[in-house]
């Protein structure tokens, strides 16, 4: 059975089935009781691409094309390790990086398949260099 984003919403009510965390664990094993015997990792309780995908689409469904884009960069990044993700939000504050360093970390997060997260990074470049928060180089 497809997902449907305008009856499928809310997914952890309606389609349960459709959501696991990234080592593949159903959402009816994410229980506290599970946690606490060791049935899995706290890291395990993580948003995957797919259900952050299908969040999207829901939002869009909705016409909050807003959300729906920042959920498509989220899924993008769920498979950034959260190191990196630490050094471009540190790079993305204002006068921390040139404009040639936002653009390496562009490069860099296009390498990673984040498309749509290298165009923010490049779209925030632009909007800093037009209100003096780059650094100078």
């Amino acid at each position: 059975m497809g997902f449907d984003p305008t009856s499928d919403y809310p997914l952890g009510t309606r389609r349960p089935d459709l959501v696991s965390t990234p080592g593949g664990i159903p959402l009816a094993g994410l229980t506290l009781e599970a946690l606490r015997s060791g049935a899995f990792a706290a890291d395990e309780i993580r948003a995957t691409p797919e259900t952050l995908r299908m969040q999207a689409a829901v939002a869009l469904a909705a016409g909050r094309t807003q959300l729906a884009e920042s959920l498509e960069r989220a899924a993008e990044l769920a498979a950034v390790p959260d190191e990196l993700l630490l050094e471009v939000y540190t790079a993305l504050r204002p006068h921390r990086s040139t404009a040639a360093e936002l653009e390496e970390w562009a490069s860099g997060l296009e390498a990673l398949e984040a498309a749509k997260t290298a165009a923010f990074v490049r779209e925030a470049a632009v909007v800093y260099a037009e209100r003096g928060l780059l650094v100078d180089g």
